[in-house]
């Protein structure tokens, strides 16, 4: 390990990092949300003025990403960093709109060594996504695994499946249903992404650098034992997953004459886990379930709450969070 980098014993509880001057454009914002989350209030001024965002907005999954990027640049480029299992908690509080520049205070809440690989640690962290003015737009809270001092580093290579795993093949997406024929704990099929090097290093050169996520070679001695996915890239595939299945389920209604199914923004998530790695040539299935539907106070809009996964090419679950999303509600 490179004796200049920070380890898990240089961030004790308490411990405040404060980082950053991002660039919002609108650039930026439409050019991730055509990647990755094509709903209207993303892309397009107008329908983001008729929309609950009242203007044109960032995705909440591309937030999530900038501040991958920010705490990258801010500490991690630095650190004995390992990848992070997931996240507890994300509230997108306030839309990020073109002109932000955004900064970040990150705390640590917790820290304690890993039971099962001693050379790790967890750390707690809160990171508040702010503004110019301190408003804070996004809250994120998640454990980083960080490298001891003086521990020997290891690879972990226990996600690679053996090399005569059988290979499942891909379900066929199916139609999200309008608000009343949703079913409670039905599993709804999204699609699948194959994930190639080249975009998943060009991915990780936008928003999360490091070098198991943009070096094939240095990712041999990095945590995932290869080159791997960054998870916000995984998340964000999953999103695109969700935007391609709202469209098909828009073009069949519209062909038998009905009103297509309106989705509306979230205001975060919880439980977010990445189980595996997801390697280059890995085919990710996407799905959600719902597990509750509400009415709420916004009239002609109801909230969904589901968990979401993927699963890849060996039917191992790489990634599951369980999200709060609007949805609108028919008349």
């Amino acid at each position: 390990m490179n004796s200049t980098l920070q380890c898990f014993e240089d961030f004790p509880v308490g411990r405040v990092l404060e980082y950053g001057a991002y660039d919002v454009t609108k650039e930026e914002i439409v050019a991730f949300a055509t990647a990755f989350d094509p709903q209207p209030f993303h892309l397009d001024e107008e329908a983001g003025a008729r929309s609950m965002l009242g203007g044109l907005a960032a995705s909440g999954w591309h937030t999530c990403a900038i501040l991958m990027r920010l705490s990258c640049d801010g500490f991690l480029h630095r650190a004995d960093g390992r990848g992070a299992p997931g996240v507890s908690e994300v509230k997108w509080l306030k839309p990020v709109r073109p002109g932000d520049m955004l900064g970040v205070r990150a705390e640590v809440l917790s820290a304690r060594v890993s039971q099962s690989r001693p050379s790790i640690g967890l750390l707690e962290f809160r990171f508040d996504l702010h503004d110019l003015q301190g408003v804070v737009l996004m809250s994120q809270t998640n454990f980083v695994m960080m490298g001891r001092r003086g521990h020997q580093h290891e690879v972990t290579k226990l996600a690679m499946p053996p090399e005569d795993a059988p290979v499942h093949a891909a379900p066929q997406p199916e139609v999200i249903p309008h608000w009343a024929q949703i079913e409670i704990g039905k599993r709804i099929v999204l699609g699948s992404k194959t994930f190639s090097a080249d975009e998943i290093i060009a991915f990780a050169q936008l928003y999360d650098p490091q070098p198991f996520h943009t070096d094939p070679e240095a990712s041999k001695t990095g945590p995932f034992g290869a080159l791997a996915a960054s998870g916000w890239h995984t998340a964000a595939a999953w999103m695109r997953a969700m935007v391609d299945a709202r469209h098909r389920s828009d073009a069949t209604a519209l062909a038998r004459g009905e009103k297509p199914v309106a989705g509306g923004p979230s205001p975060g998530f919880v439980n977010l886990k990445w189980m595996k790695p997801v390697y280059a040539g890995d085919t990710i299935t996407f799905d959600s379930t719902p597990l509750e539907k509400r009415i709420t106070s916004r009239p002609g809009w109801g909230l969904m709450r589901s968990r979401n996964a993927g699963v890849n090419q060996y039917g191992v679950q790489v990634y599951e969070f369980e999200s709060n999303a609007f949805w609108k509600i028919e008349a």
